[in-house]
C-alpha cells in the first residue's frame, strides 16, 4: 500500500497534474462565459480529452474551437493562466468586446486566429508584447483606434491580417523582417503606404485613402520622372508612337487567344510551384474595384464548402483560399494540392478537371463517395461547386503516395520499405478496394495504381480517387476484373521493386516476371535489391508473387475476385506468422 499511496501523492500533487488542473479551471472558467451551451466538456475527464484542446506534458497547448457558436466576452483570469499555450483559434464565433489584457502572459504563443467575430477596442500594446507569435489574424472584426507601431516588435511574425475593421490614421512603417502574408484593405487609413511596406500586392491595401508604392501615385508623386521632355528628339518620340501601337495589338491579340482558349485551360489558372494560392479567381468575384469590393477573402459568390458527414468544420472557404498550396501531383481527374491553413491543420484539395453536370447530379454523386467509409479509404471531408470550378477536400496523408516510397529518390539516405511493411500495405489497400466493390456487383475505382495509394504516418495504406471516375465524362470500361488486373500490376511493382511506367516508359510487369520465371535463371532477379539485402523471406515473397500473377491473367473471367484476393494476402501472413512460432518451439527457450 505504501507504494501505491507514494505514486497516488505523487501524481496529485506534481508540478505537471498542477499545472494541468490549473489549466482545466481556466477552461472551464472561460467556457462558463461564453460556451455553457455549446462545449459540452466533462469535467471528469482530463482536459486533454476535450473536444479542442491539444496537451503536452507541461499543459495544454491548443485551444482551437473555430465556428463552435461561442458568444460573449472573455473575462480575464481564464484563457490568459494558460501559460503554455502555443495556438488559440476562435475564428468565425461571435465573441465581442476588447481582449483580454492577461492574454500577454501565454508568452509561448505562436498562432493567434481570433477573425470574423465582433472584438472592438484597439489593439492593446499587450499584443506586441507576445514576441513569439508567428502568425495573427484579427480581421473582420471591430478594432479601431490606430495600428500601433509597436508591432515591429513581432520579429518572427510570417502572417498579419487585420483586414476589415475600423483602424484609422496612418499606416506605421513596420518592418517586419520574415512578414510574408499581410492584409490591411477596408479600414479606414489613408495617407501613403509605408516604404516598408510598398513590397506588399496592392490588394492589402483596398477600399482605402491610401496612395503609393502598389496603389496609385501619391499627389506630387509620378511613377517615372521625365526631364527636358520637351525637348525630345522626334525620332525618340516617333518610338514611344510605335512602341504604343504595338503594345496596343499585343494586348488585342492575347485577349482574343485567351478567351478562345478560356475553355480549354483549365491548369493554366493555377499556379503549379510551392507556395502557390489555391485558385481565388473563379470563386470569388471577377473584379475587386477599391471602392465597391467586398472584404478581400471574402467570397462573392454565395456558394461555400459543403462538408460531409459528420466532418468537423474546422475551417471555411475563405481560409482555404487563403492557405499556402503545394503542388502533390497531376492525376488523371485534376491536380492535388496540400494546403496548410493552421498550425498542424492540413488538407489536401483535388481541383478536378473536365467534370461538367449539373449540381444535382454532383452532390448526390459526391455523398455517395464519402458514403463509402472504411479504415483503408482516403476520406472526403468536403466539396466546393460551382460553374467554374470544382474541387474536393481529404485527410491529407503525410508520407505520400506508395509510388514515392517505393521509387522516389534511392540512395544511401532514403529509407527503404521492410518486406513486413509492403505485405501489410499490399493487404490494406486489398481490404479498401474490396470495400469499393462491395457497394454493387459493378462498383469499380478505376484507376488503381501505386500513385493512388496514401500512406498515413503510421504507415497505414488508404486507397485515393475512389468513385472520382463516375464523375469523368465517360467511365466505360470501368470493371471489378480491370481493378483486380491493376491490383495485380501494384504487388508485382511491391516485389520486384520496378514501376510500371518510368520516364514515359511503360514495363509489363506481368510479362516480365512470367518470362523471369520461364527462363529459370533463379528468383533472385525477380525480388527489388533493397528486399534481397535484407533477407526478406523468399518463400513469402513468391506467394505474392503468385497473386499478383493470378489477377493479372489475360482472361478477365480467370481473375480472382477482391475477397479473395484479400483471403490470400491473409493466408500468407499468417503462414508466415505460424512458421515463425514454429521456428520458435524448435529453437526452445533461451537459457542463461
Amino acid at each position: 500500500m505504501f507504494p501505491l499511496l507514494v505514486f497516488l501523492l505523487f501524481y496529485f500533487f506534481s508540478p505537471a497534474a498542477a499545472d494541468l488542473a490549473a489549466d482545466g479551471s481556466a477552461l472551464i472558467a472561460f467556457r462558463n462565459a461564453v460556451g455553457r451551451m455549446v462545449l459540452p466538456w466533462n469535467t471528469s475527464l482530463s482536459p486533454c480529452k476535450w473536444k479542442g484542446v491539444v496537451c503536452s506534458s507541461n499543459g495544454v497547448t491548443s485551444l482551437r474551437l473555430p465556428g463552435r457558436g461561442l458568444i460573449g466576452q472573455i473575462p480575464t483570469g481564464t484563457l490568459g493562466n494558460l501559460s503554455n499555450l502555443r495556438s488559440l483559434s476562435l475564428r468565425r464565433n461571435a465573441l465581442f468586446g476588447p481582449l483580454p489584457s492577461d492574454l500577454a502572459r501565454c508568452t509561448h504563443l505562436h498562432f493567434l486566429y481570433l477573425n470574423q467575430n465582433r472584438f472592438s477596442g484597439q489593439i492593446l500594446p499587450f499584443i506586441s508584447s507576445i514576441t513569439s507569435l508567428i502568425r495573427l489574424n484579427l480581421a473582420d472584426n471591430n478594432f479601431s483606434g490606430e495600428i500601433p507601431l509597436s508591432l515591429n516588435n513581432l520579429t518572427h511574425l510570417n502572417l498579419l491580417y487585420l483586414e476589415s475593421n475600423h483602424f484609422s490614421g496612418e499606416m506605421p512603417n513596420l518592418d517586419i523582417p520574415k512578414l510574408e502574408h499581410f492584409n490591411v484593405s477596408f479600414n479606414r487609413l489613408k495617407g501613403p503606404v509605408p516604404e516598408k511596406l510598398r513590397g506588399m500586392p496592392a490588394s492589402a491595401f483596398l477600399g482605402m485613402s491610401m496612395c503609393g508604392g502598389p496603389l496609385q501615385p501619391c499627389l506630387g508623386e509620378a511613377p517615372l520622372k521625365l526631364t527636358n521632355s520637351s525637348s525630345l528628339a522626334g525620332g525618340a518620340i516617333a518610338g514611344i508612337a510605335l512602341g504604343a501601337f504595338a503594345l496596343f495589338v499585343l494586348v488585342l491579340t492575347v485577349l482574343f487567344l485567351f478567351f478562345r482558349c478560356k475553355g480549354k485551360a483549365d491548369e493554366a489558372n493555377f499556379t503549379e510551384t510551392a507556395g502557390a494560392k489555391l485558385p481565388e479567381s473563379a470563386i470569388k468575384g471577377k473584379e475587386m474595384a477599391a471602392a465597391s469590393a467586398p472584404p478581400l477573402g471574402i467570397a462573392v459568390s454565395k456558394k461555400q464548402l459543403v462538408f460531409l458527414g459528420n466532418a468537423p468544420r474546422l475551417f471555411d472557404l475563405e481560409d482555404l483560399l487563403r492557405s499556402s498550396a503545394e503542388v502533390l501531383g497531376k492525376g488523371t481527374y485534376g491536380i492535388a494540392y496540400k494546403a496548410a491553413l493552421e498550425e498542424s491543420l492540413v488538407v489536401a484539395v483535388k481541383r478536378l478537371k473536365n467534370v461538367k453536370m449539373p449540381e444535382k447530379e454532383f452532390a448526390e454523386k459526391i455523398k455517395a463517395i464519402s458514403a463509402m467509409e472504411h479504415p483503408n479509404l482516403v476520406p472526403l471531408r468536403a466539396y466546393y461547386y460551382s460553374r467554374e470550378e470544382k474541387f474536393l477536400v481529404y485527410d491529407y496523408m503525410p508520407l505520400g503516395s506508395l509510388s514515392s516510397l517505393l521509387h522516389g529518390n534511392r540512395g544511401s539516405s532514403r529509407t527503404p520499405l521492410k518486406w513486413e511493411t509492403r505485405i501489410k500495405i499490399a493487404l490494406e489497400a486489398a481490404r479498401g478496394i474490396e470495400c469499393i466493390h462491395s457497394t454493387s456487383p459493378s462498383a469499380s475505382h478505376g484507376n488503381i495504381k501505386s500513385s493512388n495509394i496514401l500512406i498515413t504516418s503510421s504507415y497505414r495504406a488508404r486507397v485515393s480517387e475512389h468513385g472520382l471516375s463516375h464523375l469523368a465524362p465517360s467511365s466505360q470500361n470501368l470493371t471489378p476484373e480491370a481493378d483486380v488486373y491493376s491490383f495485380g500490376v501494384l504487388l508485382l511493382e511491391l516485389v520486384t521493386g520496378k514501376a510500371p511506367a518510368h520516364g514515359g516508359r511503360f514495363v509489363n510487369l506481368p510479362r516480365w516476371v512470367e518470362e523471369t520465371l520461364i527462363r529459370g535463371e533463379g528468383t533472385r532477379e525477380l525480388f527489388d535489391e533493397e528486399l534481397t539485402r535484407f533477407r526478406s523471406p523468399e518463400e513469402e515473397m513468391l506467394m505474392l508473387l503468385q497473386v499478383g500473377l493470378d489477377c493479372t491473367s489475360q482472361n478477365p473471367d480467370h481473375r480472382p475476385e477482391m475477397s479473395s484476393v484479400v483471403a490470400k494476402i491473409e493466408e500468407i501472413r499468417h503462414w508466415a506468422a505460424r512458421k515463425k512460432d514454429k521456428l520458435k518451439e524448435k529453437e526452445g527457450p533461451v537459457v542463461f
